[in-house]
């Protein structure tokens, strides 16, 4: 009878008994790949999968990644500090990753398995292509590695996201200053009524501070680099 060792065995493996094996592991490979590119720290790009090339926000995300990562390449640390980072699928993600990549700088792709499978753009640096099963890992790394994030007009999805990160801000689980953008004014001020939520009392005036609101690309990348010489250019590497 041939013998199989445990990490051998495809039906442990994929069994819940194995589910802490398979969670370690959405940890421990990326980690091994972020260190092996040098990679120390990211901006993260959210948005719809929806978005066409061409669009008004297709291309201000294309144009606003372009800006960022020349500008993080002009920097005289040695390690890729402030790598263009996406969900890896389309829309404002490839256009985020496509405008990095026309900088010709690193860019990444933090993918998820869902019913309807999206393909990885092609504009994701080989090597930095991740494919997550679960949605909280996939996050983590979204938020460890980020040094700022900015919030394209999306779904749920980019919904979600957005907000799992204003509430580890707001509650001060992250600890790092996190700069977050929020780009389509009329979008967000549509969809996500911040007023109301002060006036019923459900968050603090203050609260409205935790992010940025713009429709420029010149004004978002100014007020980006403000903040990330300010606050992160002394402080390399992944920290929540």
């Amino acid at each position: 009878m041939k013998r199989t060792k445990a990490y051998h065995n495809l039906e442990f493996i994929n069994s819940k008994d194995a589910r802490a094996l398979r969670i370690l592991a959405e940890y421990l490979e990326p980690k091994a790949r972020f260190e092996e590119n040098g990679l120390e720290d990211t901006i993260v790009f959210f948005g719809s999968a929806r978005t066409e090339p061409g669009t008004q926000y297709y291309e201000a995300a294309r144009q606003l990644a372009f800006r960022l990562t020349q500008w993080s390449k002009g920097l005289t640390s040695q390690e890729r500090r402030f790598v263009v980072t996406t969900g890896g699928g389309p829309g404002i993600m490839e256009a985020a990753n496509r405008g990095a990549s026309e900088a010709k700088g690193l860019t990444a792709g933090i993918g998820i398995s869902i019913p309807v499978e999206q393909s990885d753009n092609p504009y994701i640096t080989r090597g930095l292509s991740f494919h997550f099963h679960y949605f909280f890992m996939r996050k983590f790394w979204f938020a460890y590695l980020a040094k700022a994030m900015i919030a394209f007009p999306g779904g749920f999805g980019t919904l979600d996201e957005l907000f799992e990160s204003l509430t580890l801000v707001q509650t001060k689980k992250m600890k790092k200053p996190m700069p977050i953008v929020l780009f389509g004014t009329d979008y967000w001020n549509e969809v996500i009524n911040f007023d109301a939520l002060v006036r019923h009392g459900t968050i603090s005036p203050e609260d409205v501070n935790l992010f940025h609101r713009t429709d420029s690309v010149d004004e978002a990348f100014d007020w980006l680099v403000k903040r990330l010489s300010e606050y992160a250019l002394g402080h390399p590497g992944a920290t929540l």
